[in-house]
């Protein structure tokens, strides 16, 4: 559901944006985001991420569409259950996108939370 590339695309980004978050709660458990003064700018990495996760799913979907639309064009007249059926499916990678864009910026968040945490004890 959602197709296999632009799904595929998604999750590789989502894993990428994880282990960058992984990344940098490492760097503030271990103390060395103390020592950089762009580390909170770093962070927002995260939050690129996430963006650009969720408009590659915009992306997804109205590649989708085009192709829905073009095949719809060639076959004429289409029923409105079909059409509601492919709707529905092209909004998946949106959906998908979006919720790792929700992710990244809870993740974003709670480290940036962390991190001042620890800047200021």
């Amino acid at each position: 559901m959602g197709g296999p590339l632009f799904m595929g695309i998604i999750s590789i980004l989502c894993l990428v944006m994880l282990i960058v978050s992984m990344v940098f709660l490492l760097k503030i458990v271990s103390g060395k985001s103390e020592a950089n003064p762009s580390f909170t700018h770093q962070l927002a990495y995260i939050k690129s991420l996430g963006l650009f996760t969720m408009i590659t799913g915009i992306l997804g979907q109205l590649i989708g569409l085009m192709m829905a639309f073009s095949a719809i064009e060639k076959v004429g007249d289409v029923s409105p259950q079909i059409m509601v059926g492919g709707l529905k499916v092209s909004m998946i990678t949106t959906l998908y996108g979006i919720a790792v864009y929700l992710l990244s910026i809870i993740i974003w968040f709670l480290l940036d939370l962390y991190h001042q945490s620890r800047l200021n004890s």
